[in-house]
């Protein structure tokens, strides 16, 4: 099997308008949370969230094409571009057909489907503009990045739920494994911070409501976490087959030597309480890799701060891994991005790699009070320099969806 490398990251997220700007603001435990302002949410029991600050979508696509992009659309092309610069990868007629494009997302344009049963409401069917489908499909990120970069190999997008951007990552490796692709533009986008998708995902009793005081919200695996905070962005990775980078001079990140994916078969929204099928999904990753459980630094978990998935994660990390995870940092930068739901393992994916190029392992913020429950080291608090071969990447979605990818330092 051919080898996949990381040659190039992009990113738009609550912490930065590029990949550095959100690793940098990650590693220095800075916070995305704050009121809304997307919509108006004073009558909301939620009025918080992570959202994307100072994103104008014009500075990076002309003004019609902004117009007829829902913001996920946007967020994707934006994070897609820089990836593609960061690469120096460059398409042309003869490797076209050879590059494609994974852009997931867990809902697609739900704000543009929204306003437009508001339109419809108020002013009838036939002001329902043309562009409401396509600025709506969960599919609309893949193919329009594809068309910004002129990429005809695979381009289609993966949903499920928040493992979406992990799986479409994934499965990206697997082509590029098995020979369907030489490069794969990889990654997640969600805009969901709409009035639709904040009351229903709080009707579901996940998010927390700390409106008055947010400065220690989210607090994934402290005793006293309340819930998740939605985030919204986009994260995307540009992958190629080792030897083809090699051969043009690109600076390879890092190697995605691994994908593990299971479900649950349990429950539609609730984990299994010993987390079994994440579990599951860890040991696939490092079978698959031949990774011993010693050769595993560092993993970002799943971590959304409710009170069911961060137990189960701590027990399914301790199952896979034994006495060495409690030698493992373990970290939840959703304490700071948010939940970014189907872009969140993107973006987590991207901090992977970024951890073993800078040896630094990110935080968990807002911990303070230990959880029994949850008693591993979450790295409370600040970034700790530590020698950092092997990170793992743990997203976990509704449905039961588990995918884990393994990433390793290039040597």
């Amino acid at each position: 099997m051919r080898r996949v490398a990381v040659t190039g990251i992009g990113a738009v997220s609550p912490l930065g308008l590029t990949a550095k700007e959100s690793w940098d603001n990650c590693t220095n435990a800075v916070s995305g949370v704050g009121p809304i302002t997307l919509f108006e949410a004073s009558d909301f029991l939620v009025q918080i969230a992570c959202e994307v600050k100072d994103f104008d979508a014009k500075r990076y696509m002309t003004p019609a094409e902004a117009r007829r992009r829902d913001r996920c659309q946007q967020l994707a092309a934006t994070a897609a571009a820089e990836a593609m610069r960061h690469s120096g990868l460059q398409i042309t007629e003869q490797n076209a057909h050879h590059v494609g494009v994974i852009i997931s997302s867990a809902i697609g344009g739900i704000g543009t489907l929204e306003n437009s049963v508001r339109v419809i409401d108020k002013s009838g069917p036939r002001r329902a503009s043309p562009f409401t489908i396509p600025m709506m499909m969960p599919n609309g990120p893949s193919g329009l990045v594809a068309i910004d970069i002129g990429a005809r190999g695979p381009a289609l997008s993966v949903s499920s739920a928040c493992a979406s951007s992990s799986d479409g990552i994934g499965l990206a490796w697997q082509y590029i494994r098995s020979g369907m692709a030489d490069a794969m533009l990889a990654g997640g986008a969600e805009a969901t911070i709409c009035s639709v998708a904040v009351a229903a995902f709080d009707r579901l009793g996940a998010m927390s409501r700390r409106n008055e005081d947010y400065s220690m919200t989210p607090q994934p695996f402290d005793k006293n976490r309340d819930g998740l905070v939605m985030g919204e962005g986009a994260a995307v990775l540009v992958l190629e087959e080792l030897e083809t980078a090699r051969a043009r001079g690109a600076n390879i990140l890092a190697e995605l030597v691994s994908y593990g994916v299971t479900g649950d078969a349990y429950h539609i929204t609730a984990p299994q309480e010993n987390g079994a099928g994440g579990g599951a999904a860890m040991r696939q990753a490092l079978q698959i890799a031949e990774l011993d459980i010693s050769a595993v630094d560092y993993i970002n978990a799943h971590g959304t701060a409710t009170l069911l998935n961060d137990a189960a994660e701590t027990r399914a990390i301790k199952a896979v891994f034994g006495e060495h995870a409690h030698g493992l940092a373990v970290s939840s930068t959703k304490s700071m991005t948010g939940h970014m739901m189907g872009a969140t393992g993107s973006l987590e994916a991207l901090f992977c790699v970024q951890a073993i190029g800078a040896q630094l392992a990110p935080p968990t913020i807002h911990y303070q009070t230990p959880d029994p429950e949850c008693d591993l080291d979450y790295v409370p608090n600040n970034s700790r320099e530590m020698p950092i071969d092997v990170a793992i990447s743990n997203s976990f979605g509704f449905g039961g969806h588990n995918s884990v990818l393994a990433f390793k330092k290039y040597a």
